[in-house]
Formats: C-alpha cells, structure tokens, sequence
C-alpha cells in the first residue's frame, strides 16, 4: 500500500476545505481521508490537518499522479495559501 500524506500548518477554511476534500475524492484508484489534528503526545500539535491519499499498489499511485484531478488538487492546495508539506509513503 502506498499513500500520500498531507499536513497542514493550520486548518484551512472549513468552506473551503469542505470543496477541496470533494475534489480529492475524485481522484481515481484512491481511497482519501482526512480530519482536524486535536493533539500531540508532546503538548501542543505543530499541525492542524491531516489528508491522505490510499493506493492499493505503485501502478495505483502512478495512474493517480499522472491524473487530471489529482494535479487539480495540488493547485487548489497551493493557491489556499496555507502552508502544508506532502509526503510518499510505502505502507508495508
């Protein structure tokens, strides 16, 4: 399994986050989640939200990439302006 994992800095506009995950969701071959960052073992969290993106295989995961839609969401992302990193993980 392999998944892309997004941290926002903060939480985005609830409006806005609301259409975004929409459009996440539309990204093919992907099962997405996503929810508020509530707190941290050590006090108070350095992140507010978490999203990610659940491919079942690296096939899955480069049809999703090359994708319409999963480009949509990057520039979506970034023209919210909150700053967030993404990582790529292999789930073994």
């Amino acid at each position: 399994m392999f998944k892309a994992v997004v941290l926002w800095e903060r939480a985005p506009d609830a409006d806005w986050y609301s259409r975004h995950g929409e459009l996440c969701k539309r990204v093919p071959g992907v099962t997405f989640r996503a929810g508020r960052i509530f707190g941290s073992p050590a006090g108070e969290p350095d992140r507010q939200q978490y999203a990610e993106f659940e491919f079942p295989d690296m096939d899955a995961f480069k049809a999703a990439a090359d994708s319409e839609e999963f480009r949509a969401t990057g520039k979506d992302a970034a023209e919210m302006g909150v700053p967030h990193s993404v990582y790529l993980t292999a789930v073994e």
